[in-house]
């Protein structure tokens, strides 16, 4: 057998691996959303009143919010990557949106300049990863230290501006988008995940970002134009954070360089809580929504229950912990090949 046959056949081996029996696919969807569903009573025994329209608005509303910004993690994961870049990318867009648009600038233009300089950060974290063969931990860390200290260097900690009345409206749990009676941020967030899944199972990148991710050496043998790939990858990453952070400044109302903080925690807990391993190669952004409202719901009920922040995140860690745990006993899909 030739080597170009051996890497055809490697290749067509990794796609068959990778496309699990429907009834796989759809065990792997139904255990975390029946929980959210089932977490969704549990919440309303222990905390009165729960059980209301409101309350569900609300949740998808945070979840909205949470799953954008998820987009890029489940994406970084699913290739064998990982973005700590996500909260400074938040924290500057959210600034940035405040500042400029309370100077004068318009909003459309303002959103423009805001993605144009989450793209570049995206494909430079993508560019340093894959070509510079650096660990993406490592350059997605620096480059979010970098944005932070510019932050703070420009702004000197005091921060200003304003925001437009309809930003704060797509926001707003009674908020609703023309005939439909959900939040402006929920529907974009519908249609950015119709499109992101459509990407992951219906397009040639889409393959190609499972390829990565399940056997890099064997995809880059097969002809996965591996730095487009990441570059891409990260640049996506990149710009639903830039729109994250567009929508927070309108969710507080100001600008806040921490914004994005607790997204870095919360973003990993989604993805794995809606079960994509952190190995890279499985998983997908499908699961990553129920991971969204898993992790919003747990959130309410340990408020609802009285605990603070830092018992919360103790709480998500242990169960991150559990869980990796329990995907790492299955072994990585270039082990089986």
């Amino acid at each position: 057998m030739s080597v170009a046959a051996a890497v055809t056949a490697k290749a067509n081996r990794i796609t068959s691996i990778m496309n699990f029996p429907l009834s796989r696919q759809a065990a792997g969807l139904v255990v975390p959303f029946t929980f959210a569903v089932v977490l969704f009573f549990v919440i309303s025994f222990f905390i009165p009143g729960y059980a209301n329209i409101n309350s569900l608005l609300s949740l998808l509303l945070l979840s909205s919010l949470l799953g954008l910004a998820s987009i890029g993690q489940t994406l970084t994961i699913i290739i064998g990557g990982f973005d700590l870049s996500i909260p400074a990318v938040i924290g500057l867009s959210n600034v940035l949106f405040s500042l400029l648009y309370g100077a004068g600038l318009s909003a459309f233009l303002t959103i423009v300049l805001i993605l144009a300089i989450a793209l570049v950060i995206g494909l430079a974290n993508g560019f340093a990863s894959r070509h510079l063969q650096l660990n993406p931990l490592v350059v997605t860390l620096a480059s979010g230290s970098i944005i932070f200290g510019a932050i703070w260097a420009g702004t000197h900690g005091e921060v200003a501006g304003s925001v437009p009345e309809w930003l704060v409206g797509l926001v707003s749990v009674i908020g609703t988008t023309g005939p439909i009676p959900l939040p402006g941020s929920v529907v974009l967030w519908l249609g950015i995940a119709a499109g992101i899944l459509f990407l992951e199972h219906r397009t040639v990148l889409g393959r190609w970002i499972f390829s990565a991710g399940a056997n890099p050496r064997a995809a880059e043998r097969a002809g996965v134009p591996m730095l487009s790939v990441w570059m891409s990858v990260y640049a996506l990453s990149a710009l639903v954070a830039g729109v994250t952070g567009i929508l927070l400044a309108g969710f507080s109302g100001a600008a806040d360089p921490t914004v994005g903080t607790s997204y870095l925690f919360t973003t990993v807990a989604a993805v794995v809580v809606g079960g994509t391993p952190l190995t890279g190669g499985r998983g997908g952004y499908e699961r990553t929504i129920a991971g969204c409202l898993i992790v919003t719901e747990l959130s309410t009920l340990l408020v609802g229950l009285g605990l603070d922040q830092a018992a919360q995140q103790i709480f998500l860690g242990f169960l991150i912990v559990l869980l990796v745990a329990l995907y790492g006993r299955e072994p990585h899909l270039s082990m089986r090949i």
